[in-house]
Parts: C-alpha cells; sequence; structure tokens
C-alpha cells in the first residue's frame, strides 16, 4: 500500500526547456584545443592515509581541462584487510581480491544510481585484473581483502559528453585513475606487491587542424575534434610488464604498426604517472 502522505518526485530526471541563441550555439559546438604537448599528462595531486578507518587509503585529484564546465578527476580509494575468510568458505592458497567500484550520484552529467550499472562493474572487472599481477597473492593464505574506489567526480564535459558520445571514453581515463590510486591505498595498507602498478591512456585523435589523425597521452574528449581509438594499460616499470590492456575504437586490423604506437604511448602515460606514485609514497614513508 503506497503512502498517501508522501509526495515522491519523478522517477527520471526531467531538464527544463531552454532556448538557444546563435552566440551560446557557436560557443558550444567549439571544442578547445589541446593547450599540452602530444607526450604530457595532466598535473595530479596524491595523498595517503585519508581514512583512518581503513587499513589503508589514497586520495587523487587530476587537473581539470582549462575550459569552463570541463570537470577533473577526482578519487577516493580505502583498502579493508588482509582478513581470514569464514570458516565456510573453500581453502584458497592465495589471497581473494575483491574490487569495487562506484560513482557517486553527482559526479557525472548523468545522475548516477545507488546501484552498480554494467560500466561500473566493468570498471572494476579491469581494476581487480590490474592488481592481481602486482600483488604477490601466495603471501596470505585463505585471506581477503577489499579495494574500494569511489569516483567523486568524472573526468568529463558536462555540456558535450552525452551529445558528442564521449562518455565512453571518459571511461579509459577513469579507470586509470582507479588503478593508480588503489596502487598507493595498497601500499598505504602494507600488502606486499612485486612493483607499484599506475594507470595511464593513450589516444589516435583527429582535430580539424591536422592532416593526418595523431596519438596524444592522457587526452580530455572535449580538447579534440574526435577520438578514433583509445587504450588504457595497467604497467609495472621495474619488471617491465603491462598487466592490464583495455583497447577501445576502430581501427583496421592489418595495420598493426598502429596497434604497437598506441601501446607504447600508454605505456609512456603508465610510467609519468608512476613517477608520482613513487614520489607520494617517498614522502610518506619519510
Amino acid at each position: 500500500m503506497s503512502d498517501r502522505r508522501r509526495i515522491n518526485g519523478p522517477v527520471g530526471a526531467t531538464i527544463p526547456p531552454v532556448s538557444e541563441d546563435g552566440a551560446s550555439r557557436e560557443v558550444a559546438g567549439s571544442r578547445g584545443g589541446r593547450s599540452r604537448p602530444p607526450n604530457a599528462i595532466r598535473k595530479m595531486y596524491l595523498k595517503t592515509g585519508v581514512t583512518p578507518s581503513a587499513s589503508g587509503s589514497a586520495y587523487l585529484e587530476i587537473e581539470t581541462s582549462g575550459r569552463s564546465g570541463v570537470s577533473g578527476l577526482k578519487l577516493s580509494c580505502t583498502v579493508h584487510g588482509p582478513r581470514s575468510l569464514p570458516r565456510s568458505s573453500p581453502f584458497s592458497p592465495h589471497i581473494i581480491l575483491s574490487t569495487h567500484v562506484k560513482y557517486a550520484p553527482f559526479a557525472t552529467r548523468q545522475r548516477r544510481g545507488y546501484l552498480r550499472d554494467p560500466s561500473e562493474r566493468d570498471l572494476g572487472t579491469h581494476l581487480e585484473a590490474a592488481l592481481r599481477g602486482a600483488i604477490i597473492a601466495d603471501r596470505w593464505p585463505k585471506s581477503g581483502v577489499d579495494i574500494i574506489v569511489s569516483i567523486i567526480e568524472g573526468d568529463q564535459d558536462r555540456e558535450t559528453s552525452k551529445t558528442q558520445g564521449d562518455e565512453s571514453w571518459d571511461l579509459m581515463n577513469a579507470l586509470s585513475g582507479c588503478i593508480t590510486v588503489a596502487s598507493a591505498a595498497l601500499a598505504d595498507a602494507g600488502i606486499d606487491c612485486v612493483d607499484t602498478v599506475a594507470g595511464g591512456v593513450a589516444a589516435l585523435v583527429s582535430d580539424k587542424g591536422d592532416a593526418s589523425p595523431s596519438i596524444v597521452i592522457d587526452p580530455i574528449p572535449s580538447e579534440h575534434d574526435r577520438i578514433l581509438a583509445a587504450c588504457c594499460i595497467a604497467y609495472l616499470p621495474t619488471r617491465d610488464e603491462v598487466t592490464n590492456l583495455w583497447f577501445k575504437g576502430d581501427l583496421p586490423a592489418s595495420d598493426t604498426e598502429l596497434y604497437t604506437k598506441l601501446v607504447e604511448k600508454g605505456i609512456q602515460a603508465s610510467a609519468k604517472a608512476n613517477r608520482v606514485l613513487v614520489e607520494c609514497l617517498g614522502e610518506t614513508v619519510g
């Protein structure tokens, strides 16, 4: 029986009608160009130990774009464990890794629900694959660790991300940030790893002024006219290993050299993010 004394709001989000004149249409249609060199990433702020109640925690913030209305990326990660599994669970010779990635309801232009959608579950799956290759799992038999990443603010243009179809490309930047902040939280929790893993993104973009598409690292969809393909890489610099590779886009299968260049640029972006991670951990230990 419904509650007659409660007035519930509409189930779906509503957008008020707004008249658009020629000037605003021109501003919305123009995209600001990339101000950084193709091989440069945005500035990052990383701090560990932000949640005292957790075994390990970290906070990551990536610089926003110079264009108004484009938000930066803000993530918070907490690690709970290692802790023993219940007696009813079967014996496991290695640690059981559980990852959980969730957008805050206000993180993106389209308001998120309280239950995880398929895109958030995909981020959790890729994050688990990236971290599993770095953790020394046999140190904790019959133990489990929970890694929870909260995306406080998504890296997207709130004006054009939905109309231009950029929301799918924003997941690449979100995944690279999740990998970096989760690696810092694991180190803060004292969980042994073979190396520090960091995420990086490289994309094949096409702009109006360019005669041919070019490859850039740490792309922002609002700074380019079109993104043809992108890859997100989780990389261990000391061991020179890739623990996770997520490729998305439309490229000719015969051009294998272009795939190789895109992966190499992604590794370069991961190595630069790893420098920030190592510097942050060095300040924490010191």
